[in-house]
């Protein structure tokens, strides 16, 4: 309360300036003071035209701004997806953003008149801010959360409503403030060039060609006021828009042991791996039966994480084959890939594809604290978050779950009780767990197989 009082005194000393200052000068050509200005911009207010005028500019300005904002989006978006238009489009954009404004007004006057040459200004002005900072917001997406997504399956709608648009959300923001107030200056200047009927900048240009500064101010404070309305609506749209934070859409959840389509067994034949010259797997074979469960064991930096990417299909092997991976997988991964911003419920829904609100509650309830389920994942501890993502994994609708070091960072008592969750919600489904404790083969009463380790061989995977 204290620092907002102290804004309006400092407003109302700067008022109290201005006013004694126009009272000095004596020369309401030179300069009134804001009584005056106050008491012409009511009288404009009571025009029978008014409405019309500043329906009309703001019809021009804000069609061009959304118009560029909409453009820009998708325009930016199908540059990241495809990096050949963002080449094509690059020498455009450049000579958008460095040509001068004036340039534009006297090109776009002769070419389509005065009536749309606000809204033309407006939506060139905004296009280039918008296309450069959604490209640079969405590959600024987490390129970990996006190997998740590819391991769940993920749609392309949810990777770009969880993901990509938690990241494009900042950059939008800040290009917005800058292009709001910028569309609307540079709107209103091409009015008063292009002194369409019915406009602001027409009001602006009478204004100074009768000397009647009093109606120049006033007019200005009415665009200032636009302005500033406009620019809190849309930043108050997109502020909603980034806060909403809806459940993925599932339907009831279907028992692995009622698909049809499972292989027999994974087969991994003569596996060959190496980074810049250095062998990581080398003739690697392994089967893994349906429905078995194996502990892949080894010391750390001997190509375990290496060897699961290339199960997932994240890595290519450099030689031998995969063959009898199953369409769908769970994966824990070495870090916990979550969507800070959401929820637990909502994280693991994320790998879901069949199943409810209500079931993942109760089911995550099982290992995690309940009054942690609708907090972001951000608030909770390393343990917490790894239980969220042995959920995620556990309850997805998969035929083979890819568990690497699932425990990490959980006590014993945690531990114990998220292996025997674990071993409740199988279901029959193929289990591959990397560890590197001995005890693990009991707990999860599982099969070990291991990896040939040798001192040529080792890399930090």
């Amino acid at each position: 309360m204290r620092k907002q009082m102290r804004k309006v005194v400092i407003i109302l000393l700067w008022l109290a300036v201005w006013q004694i200052a126009a009272m000095w000068t004596d020369n309401h050509i030179l300069l009134v003071g804001p009584v005056q200005v106050l008491r012409v911009f009511v009288q404009n207010m009571m025009q029978p035209d008014f409405l019309k005028i500043v329906l009309y500019s703001f019809a021009r300005i804000g069609l061009g701004f959304f118009l560029a904002l909409c453009i820009g989006l998708i325009f930016g978006a199908v540059s990241c997806r495809f990096p050949v238009v963002e080449e094509l489009s690059a020498p455009v954009m450049a000579t958008l953003k460095s040509i001068p404004v004036a340039s534009f007004v006297v090109l776009l006057l002769i070419w389509f008149g005065s009536s749309r040459l606000s809204f033309f200004i407006s939506f060139l002005i905004v296009f280039p801010n918008v296309y450069v900072n959604t490209i640079a917001g969405l590959k600024s997406a987490d390129v970990k959360l996006l190997e998740m997504a590819q391991v769940y399956g993920m749609s392309k709608m949810s990777r770009f409503f969880y993901i990509y648009r938690p990241a494009l959300m900042p950059y939008l923001g800040s290009c917005l403030k800058i292009s709001l107030g910028m569309s609307w200056k540079s709107g209103v200047a091409a009015e008063v060039i292009g002194l369409p009927a019915y406009s602001l900048g027409e009001r602006l240009y009478m204004s100074k060609i009768y000397l009647d500064t009093a109606g120049l101010l006033s007019w200005t404070l009415m665009i200032v006021l636009i302005s500033f309305l406009f620019e809190k609506a849309v930043l108050w749209l997109v502020k909603v828009y980034g806060g909403w934070k809806p459940y993925p859409m599932i339907f009831p959840k279907v028992p692995a042991a009622d698909r049809m389509d499972i292989a027999d067994s994974i087969r991994v034949s003569h596996v060959d791996k190496s980074f810049g010259g250095l062998s990581v797997l080398r003739d690697y074979s392994l089967t893994m039966e349906n429905g078995k469960r194996y502990l892949l064991m080894a010391p750390s930096g001997t190509g375990k994480t290496t060897f699961l990417r290339i199960l997932t299909g994240l890595d290519n092997a450099d030689g031998g084959k995969v063959e009898g991976m199953p369409a769908r997988t769970g994966m824990v991964f070495q870090e916990d890939r979550l969507c800070e911003e959401y929820d637990a419920v909502c994280n693991i829904m994320l790998g879901m594809g069949k199943g409810t609100v209500e079931y993942v509650r109760a089911e995550a309830a099982k290992i995690l604290p309940e009054d942690c389920l609708t907090k972001p994942v951000k608030e909770l501890s390393g343990g917490m978050r790894r239980r969220v993502a042995l959920l995620r994994a556990v309850l997805s609708d998969s035929e083979l779950l890819i568990l690497d070091e699932p425990f990490a960072g959980l006590d014993e008592e945690n531990r114990a009780r998220s292996a025997e969750y674990l071993l409740d919600r199988l279901e029959g489904r193929t289990l591959l767990v990397t560890t590197h404790r001995e005890d693990d083969v009991e707990l999860l009463q599982g099969m070990k197989v291991t990896l040939v380790f040798s001192e040529s061989l080792c890399y930090n995977a």
